[in-house]
């Protein structure tokens, strides 16, 4: 459960959605949430009459300062590989590599297409763009191809993927991870070569969220403007400049854009 609030953060979740994600009781989520609640890892809000949960990032700083500072005495050969990793300069490898970027939602059929897409036309030679899916379809969506042949991308280029496709010996080291659906985020995974970063750009899926025909259509577009805003701040970002903190605390704030 942690761990699922871990990928949806900086974001909060409902406990129903948790409870479905992680095929558990609403009772046996309650009795865990309580849990968190009282070690003081997670936070309640309210907004109307539904209730969300989110990591007190707050308290978990002070818990892992706690582990490192008492219980391993501060030893600093603990201490140091990870706190460099974080200080310094992310971005160590040859500056004439392009990064590469994955985009990921269940079906691998709209949201992640079009992140796809769009990276590759404002990346240029600096990124490699990738999309894959959870539970891909077998096509991209109509209604997403329409979009990308609108907006000028080549829709032929485009498919859905596995996610295992990218998890083979031989796949590319991965640079970021990007999840653009919560059910996609919702699904835990498996540890990606490089340790890229990762971050969470929920975007409302348009097949569920209008049932109206034109509104549907309406929906897709907005989806893709949506990306459009995020991608294009991602390539303004000086991320070869950037320390891995300061980036990951960038790459949440696109997410809300």
């Amino acid at each position: 459960m942690f761990r699922l609030l871990a990928r949806r953060a900086p974001g909060s979740v409902r406990p129903a959605e948790m409870a479905d994600a992680l095929a558990i009781k609403h009772s046996t989520l309650s009795v865990y949430l309580s849990a968190l609640a009282r070690a003081g890892l997670v936070l309640s809000e309210r907004d109307g009459k539904s209730i969300y949960y989110r990591i007190d990032f707050a308290r978990l700083s002070g818990l892992t300062e706690f582990l490192v500072a008492d219980c391993c005495r501060g030893r600093p050969e603990l201490c140091a590989p990870m706190a460099g990793s974080f200080t310094n300069s992310w971005i160590e490898r040859n500056s004439a590599q392009p990064l590469k970027v994955l985009f990921i939602c269940r079906g691998n059929s709209a949201r992640s297409i079009f992140a796809e897409a769009l990276l590759r036309r404002f990346g240029e030679t600096r990124f490699e763009a990738f999309s894959a899916g959870t539970s891909p379809k077998e096509e991209i969506n109509p209604h997403a191809r329409d979009v990308v042949h609108k907006m000028g991308h080549d829709a032929s280029s485009f498919a859905p993927k596995p996610l295992g496709s990218f998890q083979a010996d031989d796949s590319p080291e991965l640079d970021f991870v990007f999840t653009v659906c919560d059910r996609a985020a919702n699904e835990d995974q498996p540890k990606w070569r490089g340790q890229p970063l990762t971050a969470h750009w929920s975007v409302p899926d348009p097949a569920s969220l209008w049932q109206d025909p034109q509104e549907r259509v309406n929906g897709y577009m907005i989806a893709y403007q949506t990306l459009e805003r995020r991608i294009a701040g991602l390539v303004d970002l000086p991320i070869r400049d950037m320390n891995r903190l300061d980036l990951q605390h960038a790459l949440d704030a696109l997410g809300e854009a």
